[in-house]
Parts: structure tokens; C-alpha cells; sequence
């Protein structure tokens, strides 16, 4: 009986292996540990903002629109569960990417706007708040490229025969993945140059500022 037992076991693990299930199953361990450092880099993103709110805020109290743009797209990032039953849900893994690149977006305005402002710039703090948000913008490019290879190799291999098979035995379905759309300007961290000098204004004959 035992010897039946080994056999069946032995028979079942092998169809298993050739029908896909083992790599479903490696494929979908990789996409969770993809998607959980992304998670982690946005998080780490996430974090500097009330620190580099509250530091150009300390020069340029007046640039109250881009401020207040950079703490709602925060609170817009932080009102999304970003756990891994997330990526089952298409809809709901867009909503998490329109609010990260809007988080983006505001975060590029707002260091576009400190070229204003001479003494923030030379800021020791708030030099050191923005090294590390390139840091971090490159930590998040990185790992959303690695979650974007795992996904494409999750979704081959359900599509393909015969592991289309056990995926919709056991009820896999396609991840949705980030789009590749402007993904290099995405990737690239905001670039503030701290040696650029703010422009001086143009005067007419008259002496009238242009």
C-alpha cells in the first residue's frame, strides 16, 4: 500500500511539473517580492515629503499652490491599499499608478519652483532631502522594471499551452502591469541644478522690467 502511495505521488508531482504548476507557482512568489519593493521605494518617497514640505515652506511660504499640490497628491498615495491582493484587481492597480505619477508630477513643480530661491537651494537640509529623492526616484525605477519582468513572464506563461490549462484550473488570471508609456521620463528623478543661477530681468531702454 505504502508502495502505491510513493508511486501516486510520484506520478502527481510529475504532471504537475510538466503542466506548468510549478512555474505558476515560482512566477507568482516573484511578482509578490517585486511588488513588495516597489511598494517599499514609493513608501520610502512617500516619507520624505512632509520633510521637504515643511523645508521649502520655511523659504518660499508664498508657493502655497505647489505645497499644497504635493501634500494632497501624499494623502491621495496614502488613502490606497497597496497590498498584494491589489494585483488582482485591474482597476485598482490603475488608481495606485495615476496616483504615483501624480505624486510625480507634483514633486517635479515643486523642485522646479526652488530654482526661485537662491537661499533654499543652498540649504543644507533641504540639499540633502532632494539627493536622497533622486536616490529613491532611482531605487523606484529599478524595482518597478523588475516587477514589470516578472509580470511579463507570470502572464506568458498562463497564456501558454499547456499551463493556460492549469491556470484556469486553479484560477490564475493575467497581473496587470505598469504601462510603458513615457516609462523612461517616469524614471528619471527630478533634476534640480544648484549651481544655476536664477535668471535676471531683461531691461528696455526706458528701464522697464520685461
Amino acid at each position: 500500500m505504502r508502495k502505491f502511495w510513493i508511486v501516486l505521488f510520484a506520478l502527481v508531482s510529475l504532471n504537475l511539473t510538466g503542466c506548468g504548476y510549478n512555474t505558476l507557482q515560482a512566477n507568482d512568489e516573484q511578482i509578490k517580492a517585486s511588488w513588495s519593493e516597489v511598494v517599499n521605494q514609493y513608501q520610502r518617497r512617500a516619507d520624505l515629503v512632509p520633510n521637504l514640505v515643511n523645508t521649502v515652506k520655511g523659504f518660499a511660504a508664498q508657493e502655497k499652490d505647489v505645497l499644497l499640490g504635493v501634500t494632497n497628491a501624499r494623502a491621495k498615495v496614502g488613502s490606497i491599499q497597496a497590498t498584494p491582493e491589489l494585483l488582482n484587481n485591474p482597476e485598482d492597480f490603475a488608481k495606485f499608478q495615476t496616483a504615483q505619477k501624480e505624486m510625480s508630477g507634483a514633486l517635479s513643480r515643486l523642485l522646479v519652483v526652488t530654482e526661485n530661491y537662491p537661499q533654499l537651494k543652498s540649504d543644507a537640509n533641504f540639499r540633502d532631502l532632494q539627493a536622497q529623492l533622486e536616490g529613491t526616484e532611482n531605487r523606484i525605477a529599478v524595482a518597478r522594471n523588475r516587477y514589470i519582468v516578472a509580470v511579463k513572464e507570470f502572464n506568458i506563461t498562463i497564456r501558454s499551452f499547456p499551463s493556460n490549462l492549469t491556470a484556469m484550473a486553479f484560477g490564475y488570471k493575467e497581473k496587470p502591469n505598469f504601462t510603458v508609456d513615457n516609462e523612461k521620463e517616469i524614471a528619471k528623478p527630478p533634476q534640480v541644478d544648484f549651481n544655476a543661477t536664477p535668471a535676471k530681468p531683461q531691461v528696455d531702454a526706458q528701464g522697464a522690467s520685461k
